[in-house]
């Protein structure tokens, strides 16, 4: 969201404040001040440096599947969307992105889920767990870790420059001097010169390109009916979500050749209720569309609502990285290059 120079004014001492709180916690544990608990095991962390949606689940995930792939036993740790328990008393989880990784993960990596992750990660380490993938952990100081992966959306690299809540970064740029990787994703253009050079001014490790994929288009709720790839150009559709970065949506749709009669964006996490869910299904008809279309993370949060008419799908995805990416991941973790200072 873009503010008027009057806010900016009004905002900016607040955000001094915050960049010296940020700047005082990581140099206290830079110092050892603070104490960080370390897991038995390989800890991989994936964060990024503003508010919103960076991709940093579909890192995860690729993460996850990469090291199940070969042989490890690994688990997600992760907050959950305002740090709820894994699942409510009806058994479904509380969080849209804890819903999604089960989904996609299918066993092949446990989850841990709550604020309090080093407590996750011992739990799981009694089941035989030893790597843990730290979901949205660079900020997660207090958990100590072998790699710190960083990732930068090239559509809003550096938040506008200013700190939370005049701007949109959680630390100051100086913060990627923690950084074992940088992924830039969402780039039009791969090297993007201009990234890169503000990146280098602050560290020297690697920097890749992550490309988004789409994998398949599946019928909601069920997931279990995909629509034919020869499809996908053909069909109309109004396009929603309720995700940290809609315009990213909306712009790979349209990359993808996809129809988009109209779009909606609800607020990240938003839980739909049935009135939304006609008044979509109202404007899909009234635009031409025959069908809706979301991301899979919003599958989750439309369990409660049924459509009368139109079906609903949503778009599977995934991160592509180049085969040097794992190597210098693997070479991090056995060596020991964290970005971190002990």
């Amino acid at each position: 969201m873009k503010r008027s120079s009057g806010w900016l004014r009004l905002l900016w001492p607040l955000s001094v404040l915050y960049s010296l709180a940020a700047r005082a916690k990581a140099w206290g544990y830079e110092r050892g001040i603070f104490r960080k608990r370390k897991l038995p095991g390989q800890v991989i962390s994936v964060g990024n440096l503003t508010v919103g949606g960076t991709g940093k689940t579909p890192m995860v995930l690729a993460i996850a599947e990469h090291l199940a792939a070969q042989g490890r036993q690994p688990a997600i740790l992760t907050r959950g969307y305002r740090g709820t328990v894994e699942k409510g008393r009806n058994g479904v989880p509380q969080s849209d992105e804890v819903a999604l990784l089960r989904e996609r993960l299918a066993g092949r990596a446990q989850l841990g889920v709550g604020a309090d992750r080093y407590k996750a990660g011992m739990v799981l380490s009694k089941h035989g767990v030893d790597w843990f993938v730290l979901d949205d952990g660079f900020q997660h100081l207090k958990l100590s870790r072998d790699a710190d992966v960083v990732l930068v959306d090239a559509t809003d690299p550096f938040g506008g420059g200013m700190l939370l809540p005049a701007g949109r970064l959680r630390e100051p740029l100086g913060a990627l001097r923690r950084a074992s990787i940088v992924v830039i994703t969402r780039s039009v253009q791969a090297p993007s010169p201009a990234i890169e050079a503000m990146i280098r001014r602050h560290t020297d490790c690697p920097i890749f390109y992550a490309s988004t994929r789409l994998e398949s288009i599946l019928r909601v709720p069920r997931l279990d009916v995909a629509l034919p790839q020869e499809d996908w150009p053909k069909a109309r559709f109004l396009a929603f979500c309720g995700i940290g970065n809609p315009s990213a949506f909306f712009e790979d749709l349209r990359g993808w050749g996809f129809r988009v009669a109209q779009q909606r964006s609800f607020a990240d996490h938003h839980t739909y209720t049935a009135r939304e869910a006609a008044e979509l299904e109202i404007a899909a008809s009234n635009s031409g569309a025959e069908a809706l279309l979301c991301t899979e993370k919003d599958v989750w949060n439309l369990r409660n609502v049924q459509l009368a008419e139109l079906p609903i799908y949503c778009c599977r995805i995934c991160f592509e990285l180049p085969v040097e990416f794992w190597h210098a991941l693997r070479a991090i973790v056995r060596f020991g290059k964290a970005g971190e200072t002990e």
